[in-house]
């Protein structure tokens, strides 16, 4: 019989419960704190920010599903079990919410919502003139399963889009830049960046004054990816300036953004509660399901964390 172990604090579980049970009703489903003993048998771990050390204490535990795109909540648990398999989040539901957020934020940005909103608040008929989209480059920094999505949602609207990762991927949607080497080129031709990369050593600070300083003069920046990505002092003095024109950040690096930070006052960027992408319990049970059974079947999980790259 097939363990699953839940862990999302605050949040009813019966709904995903139900989801795993629509699919295949002879799972086990316990939620925490009911795990039971960790001599019940071969189980596997869903869980979203467990606490440090939970995970430690069951160590019938097989593999662990992180609920959501980022796993940085479990590498952080200096006693997560070493070599302990994790899968990141893959299924269908979060890269559709993250596709919608981005089209959302690069038509805002495009229109220049954000300058009209703060017009409006002061009762200003200020009328702004865009570009046709095939004229706005869009940059998504990152390029996974999240930004190829993104990228499939852009595309019909003719934006000219290019993107950037680590290695190279082979997709003709898009312009690809790729390594180190070529990122202030990727910055530089980008009038609106997306970023979703990951949480890593090499992305911590990666957008700081310097680079952001590489986007064209008017460039707008959202980021649904990591909070740890951008400088946030930086991208306010860049704010302050003109330089960039605004910015819609659903990511940061403490969360919640305590209520007396300065972000909360400008016009021009949009907040958002870690909300661009939320994993749904039903494609999310599918994708838990079929993963269990790929480990059990001897088979590569998909979206199997690299440490060595940490994603």
């Amino acid at each position: 019989m097939t363990r699953i172990l839940f862990y999302l604090d605050d949040y009813p579980h019966d709904i995903w419960r139900q989801c795993i049970h629509a699919i295949d009703p002879t799972v086990e489903f316990m939620g925490n704190p009911d795990w039971g003993s960790p001599d019940d048998g071969d189980a596997y771990a869903f869980v979203w920010e467990p606490e440090p050390g939970l995970i430690a204490r069951y160590p019938n535990i097989k593999a662990v599903f992180s609920l959501g795109a980022g796993v940085d909540h479990l590498t952080r648990d200096p006693d997560l079990p070493k070599g302990m398999p994790i899968i990141r989040m893959g299924d269908e539901g979060l890269k559709e919410g993250m596709a919608e957020y981005v089209l959302m934020n690069v038509l805002m940005h495009h229109r220049q919502t954000p300058q009209l909103l703060a017009a409006q608040r002061q009762r200003h008929w200020k009328r702004v003139f865009s570009l046709a989209a095939k004229d706005v480059r869009v940059g998504i920094l990152g390029y996974g399963a999240l930004g190829q999505r993104a990228a499939q949602a852009l595309k019909p609207l003719g934006y000219n889009i290019a993107a950037w990762s680590r290695s190279p991927k082979d997709d003709e949607l898009v312009t690809h830049f790729t390594g180190m080497d070529q990122l202030n080129d990727f910055l530089a031709r980008t009038d609106i960046l997306v970023g979703l990369l990951p949480s890593t050593k090499e992305t911590e600070g990666l957008l700081d004054f310097d680079r952001l300083s590489r986007l064209p003069e008017g460039a707008s920046v959202i980021n649904a990816g990591r909070g740890s990505l951008i400088v946030l002092d930086d991208l306010m003095a860049l704010l302050d300036s003109g330089y960039i024109s605004g910015a819609s950040l659903d990511v940061f690096p403490e969360e919640p953004l305590p209520a007396d930070h300065p972000l909360w006052g400008y016009d021009t960027v949009l907040i958002t509660p870690h909300s661009a992408a939320i994993t749904r319990p039903d494609t999310a049970a599918d994708y838990v399901l079929r993963n269990i059974k790929r480990i059990e079947n001897g088979e590569e999980p998909e979206n199997l964390l690299d440490t060595n790259l940490g994603y």
